[in-house]
This record gives C-alpha cells, sequence and structure tokens, in this order.
C-alpha cells in the first residue's frame, strides 16, 4: 500500500490542466481548427503614418475605403483567414488621432468589407471600446486589443456582453524587465484571468506577446527565441511581426525590405506554435507557413 497520502481536487474545481490543442475557436461565419494548420491574418490600416508604410489615408473617404476593399480582397485571394482593420497608427510616438476620426476611419471600412467577404472573419484593432462597438455594430467578429495587459475593462465588457472573441495583446509604457520572457508570460496570465472575471470564455481568449510593443529590439527576439513558452498558457497564440523594426535593426533595412525577415520569423514562430500570423504580405507568409505547417505539424501526403 502507497503510504503517501494523494491530492484531490476541491470540489467545482477544474482539471487545471489546458485541452492542447486548445479546441476550436468560431470567429464570426467560421471555426478555427488550433493544431491543425497557421492561420493568416491581412493587415488592413486606415491610417496615414502607419510605420510599415501601407497606410491607406490619402485622397477623399470613398477612394480610401475602396482601396481598403480592394486590398482586403487580394489578401483573401492570396490565402488571408481574417482580416484586421485598425484606424490609428500603433508605432511608437504615433499621435493619438480622436475617438471620432478613428470611428470614421474604421468602421466603414469594416462595413465595406463585411458587404464585399461576407464570410470573411473580420478583427477591429483599437484600444477603445466605443470604436469597437461600432465596428462590432458594422460586421466586426473579433476584438484585437492591443493593450490587453492594461487594466481597462471596457473591451473586455463588450466582448462579454457580444459574446465575442477576443486577443489579449502584450504592451508596456517603458521596456523595464528583470526578465523578459518570463514577464511577458505573468502578464498575459493575468490578463487572461481578468478576462475570465469579466465574463469572457476561456476558449474565446487569444494571446499576442506582443512583438515591437514596449520592449527593445534585444527583448523582441528573446520572446521570439522563447515563444513556444506561451503554450504553457492553454491558449491560441497570435504572432504579430511583420515588418516590425525589429527586423529593421537586425537587418539593417527600411520597412519595405523586411518581407524576407518576417517570412523567417513566420516560419520559426509556426515551429515555436503559432495558430495564427498577423501580416502585410499575405501570399509570400501563407506560403511560408504552409510549407512550415506541411514540416512541423505532418499530416501532408502526397497526392496519387
Amino acid at each position: 500500500m502507497d503510504a503517501t497520502p494523494s491530492v484531490a481536487l476541491p470540489d467545482n474545481a477544474g482539471r487545471g490542466i489546458p485541452v492542447r490543442p486548445p479546441v476550436p475557436m468560431r470567429i464570426g461565419s467560421r471555426v478555427f481548427t488550433w493544431g491543425e494548420r497557421t492561420y493568416v491574418m491581412g493587415v488592413v490600416n486606415v491610417t496615414p503614418d502607419s510605420f510599415s508604410g501601407d497606410g491607406l489615408l490619402s485622397g477623399d473617404r470613398e477612394s480610401v475605403l475602396e482601396a481598403a476593399v480592394a486590398q482586403a480582397r487580394q489578401m483573401v485571394a492570396e490565402g488571408a483567414d481574417l482580416i484586421d482593420v485598425g484606424g490609428e497608427s500603433t508605432r511608437p510616438g504615433h499621435n493619438r488621432i480622436s475617438l471620432e476620426e478613428e470611428i470614421a476611419r474604421a468602421v466603414p471600412v469594416v462595413r465595406g468589407i463585411r458587404a464585399a467577404l461576407p464570410d470573411v472573419p473580420i478583427s477591429i484593432d483599437t484600444t477603445r471600446a466605443p470604436v469597437a462597438t461600432a465596428a462590432v455594430d458594422a460586421g466586426a467578429d473579433l476584438v484585437n486589443d492591443i493593450w490587453g495587459v492594461a487594466p481597462k475593462p471596457e473591451l473586455l465588457v463588450l466582448a462579454s456582453d457580444r459574446g465575442l472573441p477576443i486577443v489579449l495583446m502584450h504592451n508596456r509604457e517603458q521596456a523595464r524587465y528583470t526578465n523578459v520572457v518570463a514577464e511577458v508570460l505573468a502578464d498575459l496570465s493575468r490578463a487572461i484571468d481578468e478576462a475570465l472575471g469579466a465574463g469572457i470564455g476561456w476558449d474565446a481568449i487569444v494571446i499576442d506577446p506582443g512583438i515591437g510593443f514596449g520592449k527593445t529590439a534585444e527583448h523582441n527576439v528573446a520572446v521570439l527565441h522563447d515563444l513556444h513558452l506561451l503554450a504553457a498558457l492553454g491558449r491560441p497564440i497570435l504572432l504579430g511581426t511583420s515588418r516590425k523594426s525589429t527586423i529593421g535593426k537586425v537587418l539593417d533595412v527600411p520597412a519595405d525590405q523586411r518581407v524576407e525577415g518576417t517570412m523567417a520569423t513566420t516560419a520559426l514562430g509556426v515551429a515555436a506554435g503559432a495558430d495564427i500570423v498577423r501580416v502585410h504580405d499575405v501570399q509570400e507568409n501563407y506560403r511560408v507557413a504552409r510549407m512550415s505547417d506541411a514540416i512541423v505539424r505532418g499530416g501532408w501526403r502526397e497526392p496519387i
């Protein structure tokens, strides 16, 4: 007989061991089966000052809308599974715009893409609940919160009330860390707890390590090196490295010459367990993700 007493789960306690891979998630009209393949999110920036040089805000509103819808169509044709719409630049040092301006930029584009691509999931990239609310009313299916670790409950309440999935991204005001990887994990774990406390379901949460946000280039490389550790949090991982300044610093190239660097992070991100890659150059990264999936996830067979 084993004399060592065992520990039993308390009443009403869960197993405490996340399902791996996470259970499928519905985003809009589509179901995303994690672990099956890596999904691609195309970026549509309705801004004049995007760090990546792809901002669409030039000319009148009608021409901007047409360009955004055309870009979304092209991205889907090239393999994008989701489209992410943002109306305010998030690059370091950017000037904040008014709430009204952000709504005027982003919401018509969400509405236009929804009309043109009725079955394609759309996310709204914002930190403001009124913008997210208006975008959801216009057809957005996912809230992409780039300050997912900040104690601002409004976006959590919106996602909970509307039954929407949410991306919780890591960020900090200043790049102060003792152990950057451990602290990113800890901050995201707290953010998940806050989301659960706000009524968002466990299976409706996606996490993003926030490459390029509140981190130096060296911090970003360290997080990418240990990206596989995020699997311990038990949630799907979204990776956004596309054209980021870290790639520019490593390769010493401007934003419009960072495609190959982005593709390297996509391939290594897939190997580390990324479930979604958020990119500007869809076709190139879609192909890299497919090839990486074939090698890493297995299951590919030559057609007979």
